[in-house]
């Protein structure tokens, strides 16, 4: 009779623990959100939780140079003109870079997944390794 107590307490004690494991990772989800300081925090916690290296800056914002055509009737003199990708410009770049060191070893997709969960629907982000 002992041992069948044991049993079935056995089977209530895993399902009890594992609800106190799913409660405490809920509550931490529910502690943080999109503003830059919680982000970084869960994204250290995560992947770089002795070091703590990960950080978030603003995205690039450079303005377009257009160039002009023949019936514009404007100089052709260009001057120094850099090339930026699309992510890199005002108008459609993105919002905020996550810097990742570049010895530190993580699954970009694992990264990715917690950033798209934390984030604001509207923003975009790249993660480049620095």
């Amino acid at each position: 009779m002992k041992a069948w107590l044991e049993l079935i307490v056995d089977d209530i004690d895993s399902i009890h623990y594992q609800w106190l494991q799913f409660r405490s990772d809920n509550l931490y989800k529910l502690a943080h959100n999109s503003q830059i300081c919680y982000l970084r925090k869960a994204l250290n916690d995560r992947f770089d939780p002795s070091l703590r290296r990960i950080e978030i800056s603003s995205g690039n914002a450079f303005t377009r140079q257009y160039i002009y055509t023949d019936a514009e009737q404007k100089p052709k003199w260009l001057g120094t003109m850099y090339l930026y990708g699309d992510e890199d410009y005002e108008d459609t770049g993105v919002d905020f870079i996550v810097k990742v060191p570049t010895d530190l070893v993580f699954s970009v997709y694992a990264m990715t997944a917690l950033v798209d969960y934390y984030k604001l629907a509207s923003k975009r982000y790249k993660i480049i390794k620095v």
